[in-house]
């Protein structure tokens, strides 16, 4: 099977996970549309085309984890100009939202399962407008071609595999009527190995070709996303759709150990909160110990609890507040932070710190909100691109929680999002329900650099964890030595604010028990975390090195000439 390493999942191919290239690579979480990706590189285009080609094979392979229904943070590094760039086309709230959109007649909370499969969870779309942003900068080829791959693969058919049976079985509950006709028809589930047709997202693409993006936006399309929500008491309108737009951001920048490493920026948190997590560990040597060692398990876990209470109290849309952002990458305030890790138990103190104190801008109250274990069980995916340029996608898309709402839009065969569920649904916070706002993220599409070439590109789905998945695969190539697959399988934990340590089989036991009686809690069983996707670049051998996560069915294609 290739490396002789234990991998996370039963279902490890190292074959079809890991590829070497010289001129070109894609790894994606299926094949579907690492394949489609594979076909607009050797047909010329670039990372920029074959990207967009992967999130439209995506949508065919991966349904219940993103589509066009949703949305996504589209970073392209641009080799010739070397710049930087996240093509920002996160959800936004319809303006008939407001703050206590998710309360009820008496002001509490509307249960998440409740909320979160209702129509008006559905926030405004915006991979499809950031895609095309990016393509009309750095794209070479009319979007028509970058769809065709997906159009033909819906029509022809695809395979259910062991992921979209698992999700059928495990979200079943989530599915509206329109999304039952497709993928449990007749009353009977679709399995791992049947293959069906997708029929109505063929027409849909097919639609998008002949008539471009804006059918999508104020066309045949969104007259009938508007009219499927409408049925089911939604509150967006067509106008909401109309005047969408997105923004282009600079990333948020950090160092760990003389790289420098770039990641999605507010209103997704997850670029922030990784880059305080490596800081904080910045001032171990992390060398020093065992990759299973209670030691590292311990910084990480005290890590994560550290950055993920700022993280909760201190992010929103920086289009509608102020966020402390300088403050909360400060060193002299990370090293207050640091501060908190004793090395003797679980640090009961550990709250969110006062990064306004290094920071310029206006202070708003922190507004605790409940603990809900069913909404960090988001999902997503992760892709990324390197072309014979040196050009580089990573982007994080979704439609949030597994088949989003559940809302099918009728007869056009994607599913829409439930990413309005991403907003506190208690307000007064910085992530309060608005019109026109987005809500807080976890995306952390990231790029690496080492003086001042990329080196490393990844990402991860799976809502707070993404922030876990990715510093922890970084720490592992950087500080432990590994190769990109070694780093991507050895297995994780999680924590952020709640109580519980998530965990995945691997680890070591007498860590864990060792960290138990510190105070530590861990969940009954372990559950993989995160699918990372990332390409590994060596400018001295000249070589690409992709690989995908064993916790899908992931595909890395080199191109060598």
């Amino acid at each position: 099977m290739g490396k002789e390493f234990k991998t996370r999942s039963n279902r490890c191919d190292y074959d079809r996970e890991t590829a070497t290239g010289k001129i070109s690579m894609a790894a994606s979480a299926h094949p579907v549309a690492t394949d489609a990706g594979e076909k607009i590189l050797r047909d010329g285009g670039n990372a920029i085309d074959a990207a967009i080609a992967i999130q439209f094979g995506l949508n065919v392979g991966e349904p219940m984890m993103t589509g066009i229904g949703g949305s996504g943070f589209f970073m392209v590094y641009h080799a010739e100009s070397k710049t930087t760039k996240i093509f920002n086309g996160h959800t936004r709230a319809p303006a008939a939202a407001h703050s206590k959109l998710f309360l009820d007649e008496n002001d509490e909370v509307i249960p998440f399962r409740k909320r979160s499969t209702h129509a008006s969870a559905v926030g405004v779309p915006g991979i499809l407008k950031a895609m095309e942003e990016a393509r009309k900068e750095y794209g070479t080829k009319p979007l028509s071609e970058l769809i065709e791959p997906a159009a033909q693969a819906a029509e022809k058919g695809v395979e259910v595999n062991w992921v979209m049976d698992q999700s059928l079985k495990n979200f079943e509950y989530r599915l509206g009527d329109h999304a039952r006709e497709l993928f449990i028809p007749e009353g009977e589930f679709l399995c791992e190995g049947d293959v069906y047709e997708k029929a109505h997202l063929a027409k849909t693409f097919r639609i998008l070709q002949r008539d471009g993006i804006e059918a999508f936006y104020e066309g045949e399309i969104a007259e009938a996303i508007i009219s499927t929500l409408k049925e089911l008491g939604g509150i967006m309108e067509l106008s909401d759709l109309q005047s969408y737009r997105t923004s282009i951001d600079e990333p948020v920048w950090g160092t760990y150990r003389g790289y420098k490493v770039a990641s999605s920026n507010m209103p997704s948190a997850g670029g922030t909160t990784m880059l305080q997590i490596l800081k904080l560990l910045e001032g171990f040597d992390l060398s020093k110990y065992d990759v299973k060692s209670w030691e590292k398990y311990y910084l990480f876990t005290e890590a994560m609890r550290i950055a993920f209470s700022d993280k909760i109290a201190f992010s929103g849309d920086p289009e509608f507040s102020d966020i402390p952002l300088e403050g909360l990458l400060n060193e002299e305030y990370l090293a207050k932070r640091r501060d908190l890790i004793n090395f003797e138990r679980r640090n009961d103190a550990v709250d969110f710190g006062n990064p306004w104190a290094y920071s310029d801008g206006k202070e708003i109250n922190v507004v605790r909100q409940p603990f809900e274990a069913e909404k960090e069980r988001s999902e997503t995916t992760h892709f990324t691109v390197v072309d014979q340029w040196g050009n580089i996608v990573a982007c994080t898309s979704t439609v949030e929680h597994p088949f989003g709402a559940g809302i099918m839009v009728k007869d056009y065969g994607f599913v829409l999002n439930n990413e309005l569920t991403d907003f506190d649904a208690v307000p007064g916070g910085l992530n309060e329900i608005q019109p026109g706002k987005r809500p807080v993220s976890c995306k952390t599409p990231t790029i690496v650099f080492k003086d001042e070439m990329p080196v490393l590109t990844l990402g991860s789905p799976g809502g707070p964890t993404i922030v876990g998945s990715v510093f922890q695969t970084i720490v592992n190539i950087l500080d432990f030595g590994m190769d990109v697959k070694e780093a991507i399988e050895e297995p994780r934990i999680f924590n952020s604010s709640g109580p519980l340590i998530g965990w995945e089989a691997g680890i070591s036991m007498e860590s864990k028990g060792k960290m138990e009686a510190m105070g530590y809690e861990f969940a009954d069983g372990p559950f993989p975390i995160g699918n990372v996707q990332a390409i590994q670049i060596d400018h001295e051998k000249g070589l690409l090195h992709g690989a995908a996560d064993s916790s899908r069915e992931g595909k890395a294609t080199g191109i060598d000439e």
